[in-house]
């Protein structure tokens, strides 16, 4: 027997981004271990990741390419060659390229965080093609967007000094189960006698182990961040040298802070007015004693009409107190800008067709987008669409308008995957993908600083292939000559970085896929000495690229589309608030399908209030109906405390198929979007849940 020791990378859309040992014998993948030498994943996995040859062995993975032979949605496929399949995507492509190339569409996310099965050949082919852009909204942006413009970058703490911090807030998250890595950093700082705060509307499993629960209402927390910023101001609880120095606007921020009272603020969030003011306390008193207190803001409090704003607001406070001073202070959203990829080298913007400018769509709207006639504001209607990296009928938004787009007859619909999903059930052309052990890869990451290889461990199963050898595929049966389709995987990943850049000088491919991962050059506190990447190069609580974009351009609250308080209205008719945080056993739709994973999450099932379940007259277990004007799904209710009341809580996200009403909790939100970023209101939902009969 031939054994080996394969070093890949996690490839989820994680923060952990964890290094992967994967025992391979005679060929075959038995074992996949966290790497015990690196720094963030020590050894320890998710109970997911843990179980990854499960799913790569999967009785159910597509192992030859398809063509549906049914009616779209039901699933029916029978099998075809290669050969077959890149001459029948390629005569509709070009069909419908010769008439408007903007007529077909990409869709595609963070199946694989990976530069190379991502967005590197897929985003050549596109951009050759001149097909329409997607605008990949649907995670981060609205956040991402309010943090750049207060602090300039996505940059922020290093997961590694969290250990040291005395006061950890985790702001609309829950790393139990999302970033596990972050939360055994925060353990240690517990057992130093830190002292940790969760702040979300719902008793997590990470606000359970907390010293401290804040219960605000859904869409507030930017209402809390002001309320912070005025007990700190008004108790003198800021660092003013650190403000003179490298802060812009603190003048208009004192007067727009000094207007959300503690009172105030907590009849918006639904809290004691102690609680606001307490809190404030503990993160200035530390702070002033020279302690690092330390902000994990997740990306749950964005989800929302105000969800930009909330996180710029928050992004203010380690500036406001001088947080930012010492490596284990200051705030993390996300490192994504501290990697300089490459993405020029990727992707190839050149090649886009000359002085035309492409159509942007949404694919937080892709409901409404699939289902829009040709206009001159909209352009040609959508005729084609591949999917890759994605599982958009289950995960956007307004589900069932999503799924009435894929069921158009006229839309030509591939879609590149590992399972028979949702998505797929709609799509012509089915083609199976390779697994992260069966490919090439190079990783950054959003949760720390290291520079990750993949190697493949094993062979492609079946008659799978890497994204970008599909990609290489569709170019040539376009008739694409251009010399990057045929650059390899190897070489796609020798240049995903720039390696003039300070960060990444001693970036080279060849070394890091030996070693598995190498830290980028950083600095211990990113914004001790200020040097934040704004216009200013300060943190601007005053924003004039704000006040330009047409937003106000200090720290404000914008209340949610639907709310009890914002939309009495509605909430008469729907007076409870529905969100949809992640199931701790799946990341998104990924590892649904796995056996052991899904019996470990039962069924679909909604948390409620014990008052709000007797209003109702219903008891634990009961099935029920959640609905809205926009759809219905069922499930079986847990009457528990967790969720505070007036809320409602259903942990996502299912396959529809796997529910026994063929449904998920997307059926009931909206496409309307966030105040920056253009991304979705997930968490902006208002419902009312009725007893089945």
């Amino acid at each position: 027997m031939t054994s080996s020791i394969v070093r890949a990378v996690c490839p989820h859309d994680c923060p952990d981004t964890c290094a992967l040992l994967v025992t391979v014998n005679d060929g075959v993948a038995t074992e996949v271990r966290g790497d015990p030498d690196h720094p963030t994943t020590a050894g320890v996995l998710c109970t997911k990741v843990a179980r990854y040859t499960e799913r790569t062995y999967h009785k159910d993975r597509l192992l030859t390419p398809m063509k549906r032979i049914g009616k779209k949605g039901e699933g029916k496929f029978a099998p075809i060659s290669w050969t077959e399949a890149i001459e029948q995507i390629t005569t509709r492509l070009k069909a419908i390229a010769a008439k408007d190339p903007q007529a077909i569409l990409p869709y595609s996310y963070a199946g694989t965080m990976g530069l190379v099965q991502g967005e590197s050949m897929s985003a050549r082919f596109f951009n050759r093609l001149g097909a329409s852009e997607l605008d990949r909204t649907i995670c981060a942006s609205a956040g991402g967007a309010g943090y750049k413009y207060t602090i300039g970058a996505r940059i922020g703490t290093d997961i590694e000094a969290f250990q040291d911090a005395k006061l950890i807030i985790f702001w609309g998250g829950n790393p139990i189960a999302s970033n596990l890595h972050l939360w055994m950093r925060a353990q240690e700082a517990k057992r130093r006698g830190a002292k940790l705060i969760a702040i979300d509307p719902y008793r997590s499993l990470t606000a359970e182990k907390c010293h401290q629960h804040i219960a605000l209402l859904p869409g507030t927390d930017a209402a809390l961040a002001l309320g912070m910023m005025h007990v700190l101001i008004n108790e003198d609880l800021i660092d003013k040298d650190y403000i003179a120095q490298h802060t812009l606007g603190f003048a208009e921020l004192k007067q727009r802070a000094l207007e959300y009272t503690p009172h105030k603020v907590a009849e918006i969030c639904g809290l004691r007015a102690e609680e606001v003011i307490q809190l404030a306390r503990d993160y200035g008193q530390m702070a002033q004693q020279g302690q690092p207190v330390a902000i994990r803001a997740n990306y749950g409090l964005q989800r929302v009409r105000g969800g930009g704003m909330a996180v710029r607001n928050i992004a203010c406070l380690p500036a406001l107190v001088g947080a930012w001073r010492l490596p284990a202070g200051g705030m993390q959203l996300s490192a994504s800008d501290s990697f300089p990829k490459n993405i020029g080298a990727l992707q190839k913007p050149e090649l886009k067709p000359a002085n035309k400018v492409a159509r942007v769509i949404n694919m937080s709207t892709i409901g409404d987008d699939l289902l829009r006639p040709a206009s001159a504001e909209f352009g040609p209607k959508i005729d084609a669409l591949i999917v890759y990296n994605a599982n958009p009928v289950a995960v956007a938004p307004e589900s069932g308008k999503v799924a009435q787009g894929f069921a158009r007859e006229d839309l030509f619909t591939v879609v590149l995957e590992h399972f028979q999903t949702d998505t797929a059930d709609y799509a012509d052309i089915l083609l199976p993908a390779t697994t992260q052990l069966e490919h090439v890869d190079i990783h950054a990451t959003y949760g720390h600083l290291y520079m990750m290889a993949n190697n493949a461990a094993i062979a492609p199963l079946g008659e799978a292939k890497p994204n970008t050898e599909i990609f290489r595929l569709l170019a040539a049966g376009m008739g694409y000559v251009d010399p990057c389709f045929k650059e390899s995987d190897e070489q796609i990943a020798g240049v995903a970085f720039d390696q003039t850049h300070v960060h990444a000088i001693h970036f080279d491919w060849s070394t890091l896929k030996q070693k598995g991962w190498q830290k980028l050059q950083v600095p211990a506190a990113p914004f001790a000495n200020g040097g934040f990447a704004t216009p200013s190069g300060k943190c601007e609580f005053y924003s004039a690229s704000m006040l330009a974009d047409g937003l106000d351009p200090l720290p404000t609250y914008i209340a949610p589309y639907e709310s009890v308080a914002s939309n009495p209205v509605m909430a008469k008719k729907y007076p409870l608030a529905f969100i949809t945080p992640p199931a701790r056993h799946f990341l998104n739709s990924t590892f649904v399908n796995v056996q052991s994973l899904r019996s470990t999450e039962g069924e679909p099932h909604l948390d409620m209030h014990p008052e709000d379940a007797a209003l109702r007259g219903i008891a634990h277990h009961d099935m029920v109906t959640i609905f809205n004007d926009r759809g219905e799904l069922n499930a079986k209710v847990r009457v528990t405390d967790r969720a505070r009341a007036g809320l409602v809580v259903g942990l996502s996200i299912w396959w529809k198929k796997m529910a026994s009403d063929g449904k998920n909790g997307n059926e009931v939100t909206s496409q309307r979007l966030t105040d920056m970023g253009r991304a979705p209101t997930f968490y902006d939902v208002l419902v009312e849940v009725r007893k089945m009969v």
